[in-house]
């Protein structure tokens, strides 16, 4: 579907048409709002020149959601009056086979249109906003990717869940929104809350279902902001009405209003846990609740605290998850627990907003810490959220970072690449999944870096394979980035991600202290960096501002240092 100017139409000057040709029982769904408060907004539906269908709305505010289906198919026109009526998102698709289609995105504004990114391999939305993901996981025969999301802008506001899925956690189909806001929300487009974080799970008896849980937040209600929800979907499309299992935090735990964030899991003693992620005056805590409910519809029951974090001078402990790393029946098998800490600020490094990846035995009501580690130096893979999936735990993040966040820039977002989720001798791995492989389209070098000339990465989305003369041994690579200075560095400090702005203004120091890696696979893309030492052993993830990729790289190392280095470009 097109959009341009039809000033022939019967809207005068400010007409403007979308035309396609759409099959019968073709769903549009459309976001509509009056340009001023006195006269309504008005979308047009037309086939052959007859007029099937007039969306209204009144609000001059917030966009409206409006919804068609077409009882016959054939060329569609949809038309309006800009000087009356104002458009965010129209997109329509099939319920039949949308599942494998997706929505086709007939129009997005200047205000929410995604930004044009040929060749870039990470996830990102179609249209606005996207943060968190959210409700993670295999439903059927696809991996689902839900996702905080605000349809009409590329800042945050009135929080949705955005759905897409994926066979292979590469390569996405964009579904239709999958929650919205409450309408006293969606009617205040000022940020005041919104269908907030959470997870799924399969809904049970039903193959295809799935049941959802999430936050939603509703600032300065009273006596609580943030409450828990869930809804179920029968067909993985829709959603059903919400309904509250949790409407208060619990009590004599001097807890903050912060109460939020709800992961869903069957634990080894055959219940379902809720993680609910909090603060009380002495910092992060993670909240355990359960059920003795089969398909965890209601029942909760506050069990305790599950685990205490105070570090770095965090508030609250946010976007918590837990997997196991073995057979979850298992009594020796180790679980990670991951969690954001907010508002943290590594002393050290200047580094903020960290997450930490937390090990021990979890046997469903304590969890007994054995270590912990910081899951990305690079800090850059917040809120993440994993499953178990056919062979073992696999997540991915937000590939951002909330100090990069302003209320007064438009900040097109991305996900991390997904990544496994491993125990190997005393440490907590995150590799990338083993699809990425299938990005290698053509071996662009394997003599030219090692040799320290300056390699030329074209569009800039490659993978960069370092083979170590001896583990730790020291290197620098320089990149060639237009709007910031770029290098990666393994020293005696450890491995660094080098980053600075020619503004001169203080930047946090990105390094894994002490890091000793003998491999290392660096992923360039449109937009960020992400690094993957000994298998995993050592990941660091940065955005990079703009849209252009870095256009060449340069190896500095000893003679001997580096035993083999090639550049594979990537493609979806």
């Amino acid at each position: 579907m097109t959009t341009h100017a039809n000033p022939s139409s019967l809207l005068g000057a400010g007409g403007r048409t979308l035309s396609a040709l759409l099959p019968t029982g073709t769903t549009i769904h459309a976001w509509v709002k009056a340009a001023d408060a006195g006269t309504p907004a008005e979308l047009h539906a037309s086939q052959e020149g007859r007029e099937i269908a007039r969306l209204t709305a009144h609000n001059a505010e917030e966009f409206e959601f409006q919804t068609l289906v077409l009882d016959a198919g054939g060329e569609t026109t949809l038309t309006y009056d800009a000087a009356t009526t104002v458009l965010s998102v129209v997109y329509a698709f099939s319920e039949r086979d949308v599942l494998d289609k997706g929505i086709h995105v007939l129009f997005s504004g200047e205000a929410n249109a995604a930004p044009a990114i040929p060749d870039s391999y990470h996830f990102r939305p179609p249209f606005g906003w996207m943060n968190d993901p959210n409700g993670f996981g295999r439903f059927g025969d696809k991996v689902h990717l839900f996702y905080q999301h605000y349809p009409h802008s590329l800042r945050w506001n009135t929080m949705h869940w955005g759905h897409a899925v994926s066979e292979d956690y590469l390569r996405w189909t964009h579904l239709p929104i999958f929650l919205f806001p409450s309408e006293e929300l969606s009617a205040r487009p000022d940020g005041r809350g919104g269908a907030f974080s959470g997870s799924a799970i399969p809904l049970a008896g039903e193959e295809p279902g799935i049941r959802v849980f999430f936050t939603e937040q509703v600032k300065d209600r009273a006596p609580e902001e943030q409450i828990q929800l869930t809804a179920i979907s029968r067909d993985q499309i829709t959603v059903g009405p919400a309904e509250i299992i949790l409407s208060e935090r619990p009590t004599d735990l001097d807890l903050t209003l912060d109460f939020r964030d709800p992961y869903v899991l069957k634990a080894p003693d055959g219940r379902w846990k809720m993680l609910l992620g909090s603060r009380d005056h002495a910092g992060g805590v993670i909240l355990l609740y359960e059920t003795a409910d089969p398909d965890a519809a209601g029942g909760w029951s506050f069990v305790g605290i599950l685990h205490r974090e105070d570090r770095f001078g965090m508030t609250a402990a946010e976007c918590p998850c837990i997997v196991p790393l073995g057979p979850a029946d298992d009594p020796q098998t180790r679980w990670a627990l991951v969690f954001g800490l907010l508002t943290s600020r590594d002393p050290a490094t200047g580094r903020r907003n960290i997450t930490i990846a937390t090990v021990g035995r979890f046997d469903g009501r304590s969890f007994d810490k054995e270590f912990e580690q910081e899951l990305d130096f690079g800090t850059d893979a917040y809120a993440l959220q994993a499953f178990v999936d056919r062979d073992g735990p696999v997540g991915i993040a937000w590939l951002a970072n909330w100090t990069d966040i302003s209320k007064k820039i438009d900040f097109p977002a991305a996900m991390t690449l997904p990544r496994r989720v491993l125990l190997k001798d005393g440490a907590l791995l995150t590799p990338p999944v083993d699809a990425v492989d299938s990005l290698r389209q053509q071996l662009v070098d394997e003599n030219r870096l090692v040799a320290g000339e300056t390699v030329e990465l074209g569009n800039g989305a490659v993978e960069i394979v370092l083979d170590l003369g001896v583990p730790g041994a020291a290197f620098d690579i320089e990149f060639e980035h237009p709007a910031v200075e770029l290098g990666l560095r393994l020293d005696q400090e450890g491995l660094s991600i080098l980053y600075d702005m020619p503004d001169g203004k203080w930047l946090p120091r990105y390094i894994a202290m002490g890091a000793r890696p003998s491999t290392l696979r660096i992923f360039l893309d449109k937009g960020s960096i992400e690094v993957f030492a000994d298998n995993g052993r050592w990941t660091g993830t940065k955005r990079l501002p703009g849209f252009e990729g870095v256009r060449s790289a340069r190896l500095i190392a000893p003679k001997g240092n580096i035993a083999a280095a090639s550049i594979w470009q990537l493609k979806l």
